[in-house]
């Protein structure tokens, strides 16, 4: 694990000429995601593209973390009309988790959310991944539900705001 001292962490809205930088973001998130939850097979958000991401950026709220320029970590919203938002392939990179960046860009959703008037938050997480599940907790999600719909058990986490 990577210690940081001093750094600068940016947290900004992703642009399209990020997309390779949240691929590699994913690539390494996700496959850390995969081994803590012992999950079988791969997932959709290891088959992603740069142009899937590009699509995203143009339709989603997304958004990249950079320390020292270096991006590290990303988060994608996606808003209702109906008050509610989903949240989707939020990762850090592994050399970087327990640094404050993944809170940090939960904090900006949330911040996003609430000046949106947004009533609730889900997201899915694998239920296994123990770590990831209190991270949410502790963020104020709770398990609404779980499903096996991707092969594995699935939390649908909510928040209420």
């Amino acid at each position: 694990m990577m210690i940081l001292i001093n750094y600068a962490l940016v947290i900004r809205k992703a642009v399209p000429e990020d997309a390779a930088a949240i691929r590699e973001i994913m690539q390494e998130s996700f496959k850390k995601y995969v081994e803590e939850a012992k999950l079988e097979g791969t997932l959709e958000a290891l088959k992603e593209t740069v142009e899937d991401i590009e699509k995203d950026i143009l339709e989603k709220e997304v958004f990249i973390a950079l320390v020292d320029d270096v991006p590290v970590g990303s988060v994608r919203v996606q808003i209702s009309d109906d008050g509610t938002a989903y949240i989707s392939r939020f990762g850090v990179k592994p050399d970087y988790h327990n640094c404050g960046i993944g809170k940090a860009l939960m904090n900006l959703v949330d911040k996003l959310l609430r000046s949106r008037n947004i009533k609730k938050a889900y997201l899915h997480t694998a239920s296994k991944y123990k770590e990831l599940v209190q991270f949410y907790y502790d963020r104020g999600f709770y398990i609404d539900s779980t499903t096996k719909d991707r092969g594995y058990v699935r939390a649908l986490m909510v928040k209420e705001y």
